[in-house]
């Protein structure tokens, strides 16, 4: 299903990052955030970007993009309904989802990644 996850910031910024198959390089955040600042609202952002090796499914969700991405194809609707659910669970553990809270709880975050997704599955 998902090769790693990336969650991004309001300026673009990383702020978690996690591989579950292959390591995929930061420069898909790179090419991901020059395709979100093509719209003029973030809103715009379509949730499936496909490029020559990588598909971007993301949604956007409390001025962060949560990004997924896969070699392989598989359907987009599974991945964006698992960046929803992790939302959720982020919001469960931590009341608001917003970067300070991200940042000052990232042991947890990976923890809860790593339960939530097994290689990938």
């Amino acid at each position: 299903m998902l090769q790693s996850f990336f969650l991004i910031g309001k300026t673009g910024e990383v702020l978690i990052e996690k591989h579950w198959r292959d390591v995929t390089p930061r420069s898909v955040c790179d090419y991901f955030w020059d395709e979100v600042n093509k719209y003029e609202s973030r809103d715009e952002m379509p949730p499936v970007v496909n490029t020559t090796k990588y598909y971007l499914v993301s949604i956007y969700r409390e001025d962060m993009f949560f990004l997924g991405t896969t070699t392989v194809e598989t359907n987009p609707l599974g991945v964006i309904e698992f960046l929803h659910r992790m939302f959720d669970t982020f919001e469960n553990y931590f009341g608001e989802v917003c970067e300070s809270n991200i940042k000052d709880n990232f042991s947890t975050v990976y923890q809860l990644l790593e339960e939530m997704m097994d290689f990938g599955y």
